[in-house]
């Protein structure tokens, strides 16, 4: 007996610490729309807000161009698994958003994600409102000086998902399975929580 309540204490502590690592950058309340008012471009110079996060499901990464691994690969795969939803996906929009506007002018960001797919629209402009959307919707991301007087991103990794009322739905984790992510997406995309 004592084994098992053991056993529920670590459980516990175990869920307790996990929620401790994962929730504080996950600020949003249940029936709100997730994050806050921002004012962008998208990589057409076009402005943006968040009303384009409303009247469909959408799916946001937060990234950068010059990233070496995790912005190609989820970029790669959402585009993927757009193209292998089909229909089922229609109503689904993405955005990846820069961390790095300094660098990631609309120019470089229209060439960068019209590699990946038609799909998915780029979001950059001012620094500070960038830097302040990607705090109100709870991503990490600090540049770190690689010594030879350029510079990488350490950033979130994790695909949020969001409602058609733009309310927070989920997240596909970076590494997830296909079959995982797509079966979120379709979820999404049919009106429910990922």
């Amino acid at each position: 007996m004592m084994r098992f309540i053991l056993i529920g204490i670590l459980i516990a502590m175990a869920i307790g610490i996990g929620a401790i690592t994962i929730w504080p950058h996950m600020p949003f309340n249940k029936g709100q729309p997730y994050g806050a008012p921002f004012t962008l471009i998208d990589q057409k110079k076009a402005p943006i807000t968040e009303a384009a996060f409303r009247g469909h499901p959408s799916v946001v990464f937060f990234g950068f161009t010059h990233c070496p691994e995790v912005c190609p690969t989820t970029l790669f795969e959402l585009a993927g698994w757009l193209k292998t939803m089909g229909d089922d996906g229609k109503n689904l929009n993405a955005y990846f958003v820069t961390v790095d506007p300094e660098r990631d002018t609309p120019e470089i960001m229209n060439s960068y994600v019209s590699n990946f797919s038609d799909r998915i629209t780029g979001i950059t402009g001012d620094p500070d409102k960038v830097h302040a959307m990607a705090k109100a919707f709870g991503i990490y991301w600090k540049k770190v000086d690689t010594g030879d007087g350029d510079y990488t991103m350490d950033h979130t990794a994790s695909v949020l998902l969001l409602n058609a009322k733009g309310e927070f739905a989920g997240t596909i984790a970076y590494g997830e399975s296909a079959d995982t992510a797509i079966a979120k997406l379709k979820r999404l995309a049919a009106g429910g929580q990922a």
